[in-house]
């Protein structure tokens, strides 16, 4: 006699928003609308919105699928065991109809309403995050948040291709910042999250490599992501608003990233390395805001 595996309640509705990621969906709408308003042709308030609402759908379908992948990871880590999958809240198979269902939503209005050229970068987008970053990068190599940090990247240049249809050095410039932004970002987090990643078998770079190995990279990957965030002022495509916010922003990275490299003991347990990792959130929200101010304003 076999006894059939106890019905979970119905989810609710925020439930599946939590699917979504909605923290980290906020950057990337703010990203993605950046690269839109930085453009320079103005899009039709309508469209706007419809492109923006695809760019959140899209992150939302990605981060569902992440999810439902990784349920077995979540459901040993700290940080994510109160997610509506580890957590008993809701079934796999409806996470999984729900992120698939999204994605093509996302995907086909944006091509339809928009244009092809968006439709396009979002569909990579989407599937370099769910299938090159969570299902290929991730558990097998340390350089999972390197390359799949390309993943996150996408958003100016969906915002970007949105109002003007094809891509130009600045977006691919805002693509690479976020990029090299990445991994000192998610780097500065495992410094301090390392036994949850350990636990999970996650091969972050701290628990494959060490701690020593990680603040170094962290150090050496701020480098060229200074180099970027302040390169389109001497490339003549912003001007000084964006300029100056840049270069200040990066300097106050560079010190914090320079602190952790170093070993530098905060007042508290890892009071840098959680001092980086708040601070790169701000600084890409700032530095993308003024990008925006310029575009505007000067």
């Amino acid at each position: 006699m076999t006894i059939a595996a106890p019905l979970l309640p119905p989810a609710d509705w925020r439930d599946f928003l939590a699917l979504t990621k909605p923290r980290v969906m906020t950057l990337v709408v703010f990203t993605g609308l950046c690269g839109m308003l930085a453009a320079p042709v103005q899009i039709a308030p309508v469209l706007a919105f419809t492109a923006i609402l695809c760019i959140a759908l899209g992150a939302g379908a990605a981060g569902a699928l992440n999810q439902w992948y990784e349920a077995d990871i979540d459901a040993v880590m700290k940080r994510t065991a109160g997610r509506p999958l580890p957590a008993g809240r809701m079934d796999r198979q409806a996470a999984l109809h729900f992120g698939v269902g999204l994605s093509a939503f996302s995907v086909i209005l944006m091509g339809l309403a928009v244009n092809l050229a968006a439709a396009a970068i979002l569909l990579v987008s989407i599937l370099f995050y769910v299938l090159i970053y969570t299902v290929w990068l991730k558990r097998r190599t340390p350089q999972n948040i390197v390359i799949g940090g390309a993943a996150g990247a996408f958003p100016p240049l969906i915002g970007w291709a949105a109002a003007t249809g094809q891509v130009a050095l600045l977006p691919v410039l805002l693509f690479s910042l976020v990029f090299l932004w990445t991994p000192p970002h998610f780097w500065a987090l495992a410094l301090f999250m390392e036994a949850d990643y350990a636990k999970a078998g996650v091969p972050m770079l701290p628990v494959v490599a060490g701690e020593k190995v990680t603040r170094r990279q962290i150090g050496l990957y701020t480098i060229p992501m200074a180099i970027v965030a302040i390169a389109p002022w001497p490339l003549g495509l912003t001007g000084a608003i964006y300029g100056i916010t840049a270069v200040v922003l990066t300097a106050a990275f560079g010190v914090l990233a320079a602190l952790v490299a170093a070993g530098a003991k905060a007042s508290k347990p890892m009071g840098y390395e959680k001092k980086l990792f708040a601070f790169s959130i701000l600084y890409l929200f700032i530095i993308f805001g003024a990008l925006v101010a310029d575009r505007w304003l000067a």
